[in-house]
């Protein structure tokens, strides 16, 4: 692999993955010296008592934090901003996000308008701020988004109903914390969803145009821990081998395509997002096979060492051969894991046009190992919605 000049590698300041990390927050915010925090969560787990088992710690440890529940799905500009108001109104140092990729996107967000002010348009692409934001502790709830993990964070622009995605050293989290026993109450869907999201990053990162030896290797042993372990979370979430796997595996993702890049499934998944309010991982398991496909032709040696990686014996194959394998395991894995097809979200094929446009547009898409034409994404759309057509006939006829 050639490298051509310096390569900068970026990661939290600390890590904390396994059991029981959780009551390890108030010694990490100790340090911080901030005088209030404030937590971001989403209803959904504060309702379920998941925000509830951090906020018990904070208690215990007699630390002072107001709590901002209104993050939703795909968080928006207005969550932002309200999120923005709550921190400045408290006085509050720093963050704590409880949730997956929205809330911490959320507080990446709010950590970078808190230390550099403006608009959050304003960051929309590569290192658009000045300053380091206000430090995060980022308590991941799901296994998949990575954001814990990396510098970047996506916030979806209402008026344009497109996500801006901000690639920013200055959004890494002061501290990323992964513990499995935070997500044993996760529905299947959602494990299934967030763990193909998961193995997109890796395998993107694994293909995309600027990979390192470093990114390489986080990625493969990242995809061999999901093909591994994700169908056993799916079907027993309490099984902690399982669940403590897809910890390591989305962490090691996101530092992955965090530090190379990722490609088109995510440039579309992002429209998807933006558009429909689809979930971002049930966007690019959906999108995963059909970009593989098209983007085969241009990584067919580095997708056979991805078919290598998810168990499939590819020795006497050739490498043609091998990256087809690669392909059929990923469509096998959302199959196991019941990821449905886009012809069963809002999708619609009226706006395929503009989807096409913006996804070209998209940050992520700038690291594709191949640049796609306009033409091109329109067809990937279509094929992959067609498919999930001709899909359901075939089954509903037996």
């Amino acid at each position: 692999m050639e490298q051509i000049g310096t390569v900068e590698l970026y990661q939290p300041r600390h890590t904390l993955i396994g059991r029981d990390g959780i009551l390890k927050i108030p010694q990490f915010l100790r340090s911080l010296n901030a005088n209030k925090v404030l937590v971001i969560t989403d209803k959904g787990l504060v309702k379920i008592g998941t925000a509830g088992k951090v906020i018990a710690v904070l208690d215990e440890a007699g630390i002072n934090y107001v709590v901002f529940d209104g993050v939703e799905p795909n968080p928006t500009t207005r969550i932002v901003y309200q999120a923005l108001e709550f921190f400045t109104k408290n006085g509050c140092g720093a963050l704590i996000a409880i949730g997956g990729g929205s809330s911490i996107d959320v507080a990446k967000a709010v950590s970078i308008l808190s230390a550099n002010g403006g608009k959050i348009e304003d960051y929309n692409g590569v290192n658009k701020s000045a300053k380091s934001g206000s430090p995060i502790i980022a308590v991941n709830t799901t296994a998949g988004t990575g954001s814990e993990c990396t510098a970047a964070y996506v916030v979806t622009d209402e008026k344009a109903k497109s996500k801006m995605l901000m690639v920013d050293p200055n959004c890494l989290t002061y501290l990323a914390l992964d513990d499995p026993m935070l997500m044993v109450g996760m529905p299947p869907s959602l494990t299934a969803a967030t763990g193909i999201d998961a193995l997109t990053h890796a395998i993107e990162a694994y293909i995309c145009s600027v990979p390192t030896p470093y990114t390489d290797a986080l990625a493969l042993e990242a995809i061999r821990l999901v093909s591994k372990s994700l169908r056993t979370a799916v079907r027993d979430g309490s099984n902690m081998e399982a669940r403590t796997d897809m910890c390591w595996a989305e962490y090691m993702a996101g530092l992955s395509f965090s530090n190379a890049g990722l490609g088109l499934v995510h440039g579309i998944a992002h429209q998807l997002g933006g558009f429909y309010n689809i979930p971002h991982g049930l966007a690019n398991a959906i999108m995963l096979p059909r970009v593989l496909e098209y983007n085969r032709p241009y990584c067919m040696g580095r997708l056979a060492s991805v078919a290598q990686a998810m168990g499939e014996k590819i020795d006497s194959l050739s490498v043609d051969a091998a990256s087809r394998k690669a392909i059929e395991a990923v469509r096998k894995l959302c199959t196991d894991v019941k990821i449905p097809p886009l012809c069963e979200t809002k999708f619609s094929m009226n706006d395929i046009d503009v989807l096409a446009e913006h996804a070209l547009a998209d940050t992520a898409t700038l690291t594709n190992i191949v640049r796609p034409t306009l033409d091109d994404v329109k067809t990937i759309l279509a094929k992959t919605y067609f498919e999930g057509i001709i899909m359901k006939k075939v089954n509903a006829n037996g």
